[in-house]
Formats: C-alpha cells, structure tokens, sequence
C-alpha cells in the first residue's frame, strides 16, 4: 500500500463510479474520457492495495473493501469543500469561528432555534457556546473568550459594555411537596423562612456574590449550578428561586410546587429578571454574530440578507447543501 499521491480528484472519480453504477455514467457525469475514469480508479486500487470495484460482471460492482472505504471518500470530499467554503468566507470578512456565553437563566429554546436557522444561513462558521452563571457569564466576555454573551442586567453594572435588552425571565420560589414550606398556602414571613434551608445561586466569578439578591435565609447552601439547584430542589432538600420556564413542567405535574416569600410580594406571574445582550464596547460584531445577535434581539425575526449571504448563495444557491454541491427585578434572582 503507498498512500503518498492520493488525490482528492481520485476520491471524486471513485465516489462517482460508486453513484453511477459504471464507468460510462461516471464518465459522462465528469465529462472525461471513459479510460481516464478507469485508469484512475486503477491507480487509486494500485495505491491503496484493494480493488475497490468487482469487475466480472456487466457493471462494476462496490467490492467489499470498496463498499468499507466509500463512506470514508465521502466525508473527505465533504471536509475539503467545507475547509474551501470556510476560508472564502473568512477573505469575504466571515468570522473564523463564533462564540456564545449564554446564563444558565435564559430560556435555551430561544437559542435552538436561533442556531437552527444560524446554521442555514452560515454553514461555514463554527459556534462554540458556553453555559454560565450570574458574573461567570460577564467574564468570558471581558476576557474575551467570547464574542458576546447573554447575561442578567445587574451582573453588568457599573461595566463598559454594550447592552442590549433581549428576555424577561419571570422567577418564582418552589419547594418540593414533602418540604413543610408547601404546605402553606399564604405569604410566608421571612421569619418562617429563616427556619429552612434556602438553596442559593452562587457566583464562582464573586462579581455578584456580595449583593446576596433574593437571600432571605440565614440557613443556605450555596450551588454552582443551576441544574444541582434544580434537582436538590426536586429531592425536597430546601426551598429557592428559579426561572419559571425551567420549572412549569414540575409544578403542572405536582413534583414542585409555588411558595409565597412575603418579601418577594404577591405578583402571580413571580418577579422579573430582566436580561441583556452584551458585547465589548470597542469590539466590533462580524457578519455572522451581528446577524445572531439582531435575531435574538428581534425576538426570532429574521434580519435581513447582507451582501455576504447573498454571496454565497449566488456561489452555492442554498447555503445549505449537499456534498456534491447541490442544494440542502434582579434583587430577587436567587
């Protein structure tokens, strides 16, 4: 076997007598002399030490080896046409890749289904998105990690951001139905709280952690995570705020259930999180986080094209296609 020369021309050739079912068709297909399409899938089996195709019958026909290695071919081809489409993208100013912090607090459908339609219209740019919480967030845009995040307002006062309003986040105080606070259907005085353990957000980043929002208990334990909180919250281990969005599904099914901390006053909607885009203030956004970010301001309302994308769709039709190139009040946050 002697790898050394293989061409992603012999993979085109091979991966087209494959999809044609013979010479000929692939012949035609690639507008080549039917001998030079056999004598390159001759070299690619000289080279690689298998016979890709059987031969004995009328059409030649994927050997086993062949049938094994066809699949590889493809992916190869495919990475190739998307390293060429990255880094056309990246001369037409595209970015080189996109990142994305986002708080443990937003509701992630939003950011499903932004990216779905992200990817459609810039295939070529990878997204890296990182999950954090409260001050975390904000850092791994100062530090630049990334280019923009989604955070809760009050983590960015008193910083030279920019900002962008983008969510309300209503949170609401729950306690499992075996913890005793369930069982009081009235406001609860903070005395009475004071008595239980009340499950606490923490800051890993201490750029929130001493304003305490929404900490009325003397007993708590502090989590890092939002998820541990939630299902320490389940296990009736204590009793705390969380985002409504993240707990409807358990109090329709009784698994939580909604108490009323006197403090947090009687709105039956809970109280507001208000949450922003932010972004460095001196740092200008590339096309493809420019258009992310105007979706998600917009609430889910497509910007429109820029001259980039349509571009590429006059380069590609779709942006999407195939392989073979054919269209496819923040007190309260704890």
């Amino acid at each position: 076997m002697n790898p050394n020369g293989l061409t992603l021309d012999q993979f085109l050739v091979f991966t087209s007598v494959a999809d044609e079912g013979s010479f000929s068709g692939a012949a035609r297909r690639m507008n080549r002399a039917q001998s030079a399409v056999t004598y390159a899938i001759q070299r690619l089996e000289d080279q690689l030490g298998v016979l890709l195709f059987d031969r004995s019958g009328y059409r030649p026909v994927l050997t086993e080896a062949g049938a094994a290695l066809l699949p590889r071919a493809i992916r190869i081809i495919g990475e190739v046409e998307d390293f060429a489409d990255q880094a056309h993208g990246i001369t037409q100013g595209l970015e080189p890749e996109l990142t994305l912090v986002v708080d443990a607090m937003f509701p992630m459908p939003r950011i499903v289904d932004a990216l779905r339609v992200f990817r459609e219209r810039y295939p070529t740019v990878p997204t890296r998105i990182y999950g954090a919480s409260l001050g975390s967030t904000v850092n791994l845009v100062l530090d630049g990690t990334c280019t923009f995040g989604i955070a809760l307002t009050f983590a960015i006062q008193g910083l030279d951001l920019r900002s962008h309003p983008i969510e309300t986040v209503r949170m609401v105080a729950v306690a499992a139905p075996c913890h005793p606070l369930s069982a009081l259907h009235r406001p609860i005085s903070t005395d009475e709280l004071q008595q239980h353990v009340q499950l606490v957000l923490t800051d890993h980043s201490g750029r929130t952690d001493k304003r305490d929002n929404g900490v009325l208990s003397r007993r708590n334990w502090r989590l890092g995570d939002l998820g541990a909180k939630h299902a320490m919250l389940l296990g009736g281990l204590g009793w705390g705020g969380m985002p409504l969005h993240m707990v409807q599904a358990d109090l329709d099914a009784g698994r939580l259930r909604r108490i009323e901390p006197e403090e947090w006053g009687r709105s039956p909607d809970g109280v507001e999180l208000s949450m922003c885009l932010i972004h460095l203030r001196d740092h200008l956004l590339g096309p493809a986080a420019r258009w992310l970010s105007e979706w998600l301001i917009s609430g889910s309302q497509a910007p429109p094209y820029s001259g980039l994308d349509q571009e590429r769709e006059a380069r590609h039709g779709h942006p999407e296609r195939d392989r073979s190139g054919s269209a496819r009040d923040p007190r309260h946050h704890q």
